[in-house]
């Protein structure tokens, strides 16, 4: 495998960030305020679309469920307050082995870039929460990059073109734990689209929807890229 990749471009939560669930809560959360009855049929229909749209911008899913902008916009704000207050009660953690992974990749003289598609209130609670505010160059929301989200290639072109280390998005290599973080990734023609398993989706989901590579975990990632001696394992 090629070790030009010039720019990572990183997915949070499920990639780098563990956050047990805390999406799925602070959703069940927000609907109750909407008056959608926890464990009804609406909610696990809504739900099950939640965990099948990991990765998109969370506006965009709550104005698919809801329709109404007020009413998308209410849903959205009581789940970024319900996640952010589990993230202020210490429910997140980094994934085993991530921070070590950013940190070989940038002493490589990669550059390092983490995506999300939370709002930036939320990004910013979880990069205070782990001491990761110094960890990377630049930290993209879907705000950042026109409002879209995942699953278009805004947020990786963003990148590409803000941080300026990268002459071709071939040198770009994005990695993230859902379908959607995969799409992003194929749809801006980046070199390296990898998922990893320790987030919403699984090795198959992620291979249909376009990785290149399915690895434990972004503690693989060093290896993958060339960075060290030690092989990645595939995962299954």
């Amino acid at each position: 495998m090629t070790t030009d990749i010039r720019l990572v471009v990183l997915d949070m939560a499920g990639t780098t960030v563990a956050d047990g669930g805390l999406v799925e809560q602070a959703f069940t959360v927000a609907a109750g305020e909407l008056g959608v009855e926890p464990g009804s049929a609406d909610h696990v229909g809504k739900l099950d679309y939640v965990r099948a749209t990991m990765g998109e911008s969370k506006i965009s899913v709550f104005r698919h469920l809801f329709g109404d902008e007020s009413l998308a916009q209410r849903a959205n704000s009581a789940f970024e307050k319900a996640y952010g207050q589990m993230v202020e009660g210490g429910r997140i953690a980094p994934i085993p082995g991530a921070r070590e992974a950013i940190e070989a990749l940038t002493g490589s003289g990669r550059t390092v870039v983490l995506s999300t598609g939370f709002a930036r209130v939320t990004q910013d609670a979880i990069l205070d929460a782990l001491g990761w505010r110094d960890l990377v160059p630049l930290t993209l929301c879907p705000a950042d990059a026109g409002g879209r989200g995942r699953p278009y290639p805004d947020m990786v072109l963003e990148a590409f073109l803000r941080t300026g280390v990268a002459d071709d998005v071939q040198q770009v290599a994005v990695v993230g734990d859902t379908s959607y973080d995969m799409l992003s990734g194929v749809r801006a023609g980046a070199g390296h689209v990898t998922g990893v398993l320790t987030g919403a989706h699984d090795g198959t989901a992620l291979h249909a929807a376009g990785a290149g590579h399915v690895l434990g975990s972004v503690a693989e990632l060093p290896a993958l890229l060339g960075v060290s001696d030690r092989p990645p394992r595939e995962g299954r």
